[in-house]
C-alpha cells in the first residue's frame, strides 16, 4: 500500500467499524498494459475489478447542458439553471430520457434505469440484469453505451516544507492566508470529510447555506452528500469514516496554522492547506467500509457538485481507461467546458508508459503526478562500526517501546542485494535478529509476517527507490504481525548489506525528520501518454510522497487533531485543486481552461528527479510540464488552450506532417508582445510555429498553428518538445508537445 497512518490510529481503528476500511490510493491496476520490465512499485499489486459488467452508462444523442448550443455557458461563466431557455432545454432532455426509458421497458424489460444525468452527460445508468450493451443501445436515441467503470480512492517553527515546494504562500498574494481561496468552493469526491477536525473548524467563517446531511456540515464544510449503489441496503450516510477523504480535504483547505502532532511527536510547524480559506463540499462516493465506486456514483457526485455551485472538484481516484470515448472522461471534459476545474490523480501504476488511468486521462482534467516532500516521523537505527545512525520511518506497524538491541539479520536476494521476503523464510533463520529485507513485489504486512515467522524481533525494510523512507501501511490481513517494523532510505542499502551480524539498536524515541530529498519523483506515479489520443499526461507534478495532512478524529486519541503521512498521486491531486481555488479566487473571470493553463504552463522545469537515480528529468511522460508553481500561476501573463499539444501516432519513416491550433490570451492589463518558439527539438521530428510572435491588447486572444513533421528516417519512439512563450526575453509560459512515431 502507499497509504500510511499513525500508531495512534491503529489503536483507535481496532475498536471501530472503520477499521475494516483500507482505502486504496491507487487506480485499478493496469498490469496487463505495462511494458516489459516495468514493475509497479506500489507494494500491493493484487488485481482489482475495473469494470462492472452488470451495469452500464447509456449516453443519449442530445447534447447535455454543459455543451448544448442553447445552454452552454459563456467563457468564464457557469450554467444558469434559472434561465427559461435552460429550463426548457432541460425539459427536452428529460423527455428524451423518458422516451428511452419507455423504449427500454418495451424492448429490454429485464433492464432497469437506476440514475439520470443531464449536466455533464445526457445519459442514464442502467442495471442490465443479464442484458447486453448491444441490446440496450439498439435504438437511434443512443449515442453509445459502456459498462460502468469501478474506481478506487487512488509540514522554534519551520516553514511548511510541502507548501514551500510549490511556492504556495507566495502565491496567496497581499491578503495572505485570509484570502487564499476565500469564497471559492471545492468539491471533494472521495470518502467523506470529518468536519469535526480542527482543520475544518468554521470559527471565524461567515454563515453559509449548508446542503445535504447537515449533521456533517458547518460553515467551512458546507455540503455533505453520499453516492453509492449500496446506500439503501446498508444505510450509509455522508459521514467521513474513511481517512482518505479527510486527508485530501486537509491538503486542499486545512485552516491556516493548524497545530500538528503525529504519533505523539509535535511537528515543528503549523500546517495549512494550499487554499486555507476555501470552502469545501463532501461528496462521499466511498461511504462506510465501501472501497470502490461505479461510474454512476461518480457522475452523480460530479453533477451534484456542479449544481451546488462548486468551482473546483478534486477526484483522488481512478480506474481502468477506456480510450477516447470513455464516458467519465467525456463528463470531466464537459464540466471543464462548463467552467468547473476538475483535478484528478494520475494513478499509482508506474513506472512505465501507458500506465495512466481514467478519469485522469481526460484531456481537460488537471492531472497530477507525484513527487516527494522531504520529511517524515521516525526513529534511529544505530549499528556497531557504522559512522552514524540510520534514520528509519515509522508507520502502521508497532514501534519499540524501549530501545531494542539485537544483531542485524540481512536476508540476501535479488533486489539490490536483499530478499523481498514475499515468500516464507527458513524457520529459525532470523531468531533473535533485526531482519533487513527489501521493499517491493508484495505488501509490507507480508514481509513483516515472513520475518516474524522466521524468528525476527524487528524488521527494517530497505526502500527500493531514491529519496526518503516512507511510513509503511499494513494491508489488513491476518494474522497481523506484532513485531516492530520500520523503513530506511534506499541509499543506505549497500552499507546495511555490509553490516550483517553487527550489533544494532532501534531507538524508542520518535522524532520529526526534515531531509534534503525534495522533488524526487515517485516510482509509482503513473505515466503517459494517454491511450488512443497519445496526449502527454500527467499535466503537472505536485507533492505526493510523505504528504502530511488530517485524518478523522476517531483515528486518534489526541483531541487536538489527528494527522498522518500519506503517499500517492491521490495526495498530489489536492495540491492542484487547492491551487485552482487560489487562482480562481484571484481571477474570478477566468475560464476553467485558463485556470488550468495558469497552473500547468507556468510549472517549474529542471527540478524534478528520477525515482531511481535522483538526477533531474524533464521526461514529459513522467513529469508533464514540471513541478507546479502557484506563485507563478497566479501571476501568469498569458494562458494557452489547450495546455499541451498532441500530434498522435505517425508511422515511422512516413515523412508525414500534422498540425494543431492553439490559442494564447493576454491576461494582463496592457498590450504585450509574446514571442513564440520551440525548444528541445527531438531527433526525427521537427516542430514549427506559424508565427514567431503575436502582439495582443489587454485581454485579447490569438490563434496560431504548431506543426510536427516527421523525417522519413525517423526512428520509432516518443518525440517531445516544448512551445516557449516569452515577453522581452523572459519565459512566461511553456507547453508540452508530443508526437509518437511508430
Amino acid at each position: 500500500m502507499l497509504r500510511t497512518t499513525t500508531t495512534a490510529r491503529r489503536a483507535a481503528a481496532a475498536a471501530t467499524a472503520a477499521s475494516a476500511l483500507v482505502v486504496a490510493l491507487t487506480v485499478a491496476p493496469l498490469a496487463a498494459t505495462l511494458p516489459a520490465g516495468a514493475t509497479p512499485l506500489n507494494d500491493a499489486t493484487a488485481s482489482k475489478t475495473t469494470v462492472d459488467t452488470s451495469r452500464a452508462i447509456v449516453q443519449l444523442t442530445m447534447a447535455p447542458l454543459a455543451t448544448a448550443a442553447k445552454t452552454k455557458p459563456a467563457k468564464g461563466k457557469k450554467i444558469d439553471f434559472n434561465n427559461s431557455t435552460t429550463k426548457a432545454y432541460r425539459a427536452l432532455l428529460s423527455k428524451a430520457r423518458n422516451d428511452y426509458k419507455a423504449w427500454l421497458r418495451t424492448n429490454v424489460p429485464g433492464a432497469s434505469v437506476t440514475g439520470e444525468f443531464d449536466i455533464a452527460l445526457n445519459a442514464v445508468a442502467v442495471k442490465l440484469n443479464g442484458a447486453s450493451l448491444k441490446q440496450i443501445s439498439a435504438t437511434s436515441m443512443v449515442a453509445q453505451a459502456q459498462y460502468e467503470g469501478v474506481y478506487y480512492p487512488t509540514a522554534a517553527s519551520i516553514a511548511d516544507p510541502d507548501l514551500a515546494l510549490i511556492n504556495a504562500t507566495a502565491g496567496w498574494g497581499t491578503n495572505g492566508a485570509a484570502g487564499a481561496g476565500r469564497n471559492v468552493k471545492v468539491a471533494i469526491v472521495d470518502s467523506g470529510i470529518d468536519q469535526t477536525h480542527p482543520c475544518f473548524s468554521d470559527a471565524g467563517y461567515p454563515g453559509q447555506t449548508q446542503l445535504g446531511d447537515k449533521k456533517y456540515t458547518n460553515n467551512k464544510v458546507i455540503v455533505a452528500r453520499v453516492f453509492n449503489m449500496k446506500l439503501n441496503q446498508n444505510g450509509f450516510d455522508a459521514q467521513g469514516v474513511g481517512d482518505h477523504g479527510t486527508h485530501v480535504a486537509g491538503t486542499v483547505a486545512c485552516n491556516y496554522q493548524t497545530p500538528v502532532t503525529v504519533d505523539g511527536v509535535a511537528v515543528p510547524y503549523k500546517m495549512s492547506g494550499v487554499a486555507p480559506a476555501a470552502l469545501l463540499g463532501n461528496y462521499n462516493v466511498f461511504p462506510g467500509d465501501v472501497e470502490s465506486a461505479r461510474s454512476e456514483d461518480i457522475l452523480n457526485a460530479l453533477e451534484a457538485a456542479y449544481a451546488d455551485g462548486m468551482d473546483v472538484a478534486n477526484m483522488s481516484l481512478g480506474g481502468d481507461a477506456h480510450g477516447i470515448q470513455d464516458l467519465l472522461t467525456i463528463a470531466v471534459d464537459n464540466l471543464d467546458r462548463a467552467n468547473m476545474v476538475v483535478a484528478v490523480s494520475a494513478g499509482n501504476e508506474g513506472p512505465g508508459p501507458f500506465t495512466l488511468g481514467s478519469p485522469g486521462s481526460a484531456e481537460r482534467a488537471l492531472t497530477a503526478g507525484a513527487s516527494a516532500v522531504p520529511h517524515f516521523v521516525g526513529a534511529t537505527l544505530t549499528v556497531a562500526t557504522a559512522a552514524q545512525p540510520f534514520l528509519v520511518a515509522a508507520g502502521d506497524f508497532p514501534t519499540v517501546a524501549a530501545d531494542l538491541g539485537a544483531p542485524l539479520g540481512v536476508v540476501t536476494g535479488t533486489t539490490n542485494g536483499f530478499s523481498d521476503a514475499c515468500a516464507a523464510l527458513p524457520a529459525g533463520s532470523l531468531t533473535g535478529k533485526i531482519a533487513v529485507v527489501s521493499r517491493g513485489a508484495c505488501t509490507f504486512t507480508t514481509k513483516v509476517r515472513s520475518a516474524q515467522n522466521a524468528g525476527a524481533v524487528a524488521v527494517i525494510v530497505v526502500n527500493n527507490v531514491a529519496g526518503d523512507p516512507t511510513a509503511m501501511a499494513a494491508d489488513g490481513t491476518t494474522p497481523e504481525p506484532t513485531i516492530p517494523a520500520y523503513m530506511v532510505g534506499g541509499s543506505y542499502g549497500a552499507a546495511l548489506l555490509a553490516l550483517d551480524g553487527k550489533a544494532a539498536t532501534i531507538g524508542a524515541q520518535l522524532g520529526y525528520q526534515l531531509t534534503s530529498n525534495a522533488n524526487v519523483m515517485a516510482g509509482f506515479s503513473s505515466q503517459g501518454p494517454v491511450d488512443v489520443s497519445l496526449r502527454a499526461k500527467p499535466d503537472v507534478v505536485a507533492p505526493g510522497v510523505n504528504v502530511l495532512s488530517s485524518i478523522p478524529m476517531a483515528d486518534c486519541e489526541d483531541a487536538t487533531g489527528c494527522f498522518a503521512f500519506f503517499s500517492g498521486t491521490s495526495m498530489a491531486s489536492p495540491h492542484l485543486a487547492g491551487s485552482a481555488a487560489v487562482v480562481r479566487g484571484q481571477h474570478p473571470t477566468w475560464s476553467a481552461e485558463q485556470v488550468r493553463s495558469a497552473i500547468v504552463n507556468t510549472a517549474t522545469q529542471g527540478v524534478l528527479k528520477d525515482y531511481k537515480t535522483a538526477t533531474v528529468t524533464n521526461d514529459v511522460l513522467v513529469v508533464g510540464a514540471g513541478l507546479e508553481n502557484l506563485d507563478a500561476a497566479v501571476d501568469a501573463p498569458a494562458v494557452l488552450g489547450p495546455v499541451s499539444a498532441a500530434f498522435g501516432g505517425i508511422p515511422a519513416g512516413s515523412g508525414q506532417a500534422r498540425s494543431t491550433t492553439m490559442t494564447i490570451t493576454n491576461t494582463t492589463g496592457s498590450s504585450k508582445t509574446f514571442a513564440l518558439s520551440v525548444s528541445d527539438q527531438p531527433a526525427g521530428v521537427t516542430y514549427a510555429v506559424s508565427a514567431s510572435s503575436v502582439t495582443l491588447a489587454a485581454g485579447a486572444s490569438a490563434t496560431f498553428t504548431v506543426t510536427a513533421t516527421a523525417a522519413k528516417a525517423a526512428p520509432a519512439g516518443f518525440k517531445q518538445g516544448f512551445l516557449r512563450v516569452k515577453v522581452g526575453g523572459t519565459e512566461v509560459a511553456h507547453a508540452v508537445l508530443l508526437t509518437v512515431t511508430k
